[in-house]
């Protein structure tokens, strides 16, 4: 597999979205949860979202309760969670696991691309942030402490390419 644009995942309400409905498009895709130290980046992502859509950007947040059981609730609540507490209007996905043998192919696909600290391909938490570019392949990962602003200059890059 060479590009994401191979994969498909399901919304949070459980349709199923092939993401070379994507194609051209830069992606931020990111790890979630709610209940979560960084949960506030969710408002970051959102203004990111809004701030560069029109240009052919796109967030994909995937919710991941593997880090602490920060993201109990079923897929409605999770949905609705975000967008009463943050307003967000880019895509959220079913809830997923991010690592280990149950990893979830996009997620597969986004560490054997791009490495972790010191070559891991784990995540290690929540609001781990991949960037793909418009050809559909992984340009960088960002820590979960980076936050969503600080990638302006990256999705800028990208959007020109």
């Amino acid at each position: 597999m060479t590009t994401i644009y191979q994969l498909e995942a399901d919304l949070l309400d459980g349709t199923e979205k092939f993401l070379s409905d994507y194609e051209g498009k830069v992606l931020l895709i990111v790890n979630t949860a709610s209940k979560c130290g960084f949960t506030p980046q969710f408002a970051g992502l959102e203004r990111l979202y809004q701030q560069y859509h029109a240009q052919g950007f796109e967030v994909l947040g995937f919710p991941c309760n593997q880090f602490g059981g920060q993201d109990p609730a079923n897929n409605n609540e999770i949905g609705a969670f975000c967008q009463k507490n943050y307003g967000v209007s880019f895509p959220m996905f079913s809830k997923v696991d991010v690592k280990g043998p149950e990893a979830h192919p996009v997620f597969r696909f986004l560490t054997r691309e791009a490495k972790g600290v010191l070559g891991s391909q784990s995540i290690k938490w929540n609001f781990t942030k991949f960037l793909v570019g418009k050809d559909g392949k992984v340009l960088a990962r960002f820590a979960p402490t980076t936050k969503p602003e600080a990638l302006s200059p990256e999705i800028e890059t990208a959007l020109s390419a």
